[in-house]
């Protein structure tokens, strides 16, 4: 299961938040100190998701090996996509390490490509696979980012 994790990891955000941004980089401009913890922050974001999917939901984030249980702890109480919020906070930390106009339409263009995912497929099929506790999930935790909300509220 960590081989497929891994393998799920380097295929999927591998290139979309490090293979890409780093092929779009401005060559020759010095890194910005601000971008590093911005990136960092995202990183750490993307792999403590990664982790509950592989510990909490007996899975990967690979739409070929997803999560057999719909994990709902961790940073996943919060937002009910946080690891697409990671790789767009890893994608603002590359923007801002590089002062680069390129990387911050790579990162929007990202970030419209997500919501469709997420609008369009991946909630449709989380509605079919778990039913009642999606809807229960949905009802209290923000699509995006946001606070927890009482169920009922």
């Amino acid at each position: 299961m960590i081989a497929r994790a891994l393998l799920a990891f380097l295929a999927l955000p591998g290139v979309v938040a490090f293979a890409v941004p780093w092929w779009l980089r401005p060559r020759g401009v010095p890194v910005q100190v601000a971008g590093v913890p911005v990136a960092a922050a995202g990183l750490a974001i993307l792999v403590w998701c990664v982790r509950d999917f592989l510990v909490r939901g007996q899975g990967t984030l690979a739409p070929w090996d997803p999560p057999r249980a719909l994990v709902v702890e961790g940073l996943y109480r919060y937002s009910r996509n946080p690891m697409y919020v990671g790789v767009l906070v890893l994608l603002a930390g590359w923007a801002l390490a590089f002062a680069s106009r390129t990387l911050w339409l790579y990162a929007l263009a990202v970030a419209i490509a997500f919501h469709l995912r997420v609008v369009l497929g991946e909630e449709p099929w989380l509605a079919r696979t778990h039913g009642d506790a999606w809807a229960a999930y949905r009802a209290r935790v923000p699509r995006w980012f946001g606070v927890v909300r009482a169920p009922g509220s």
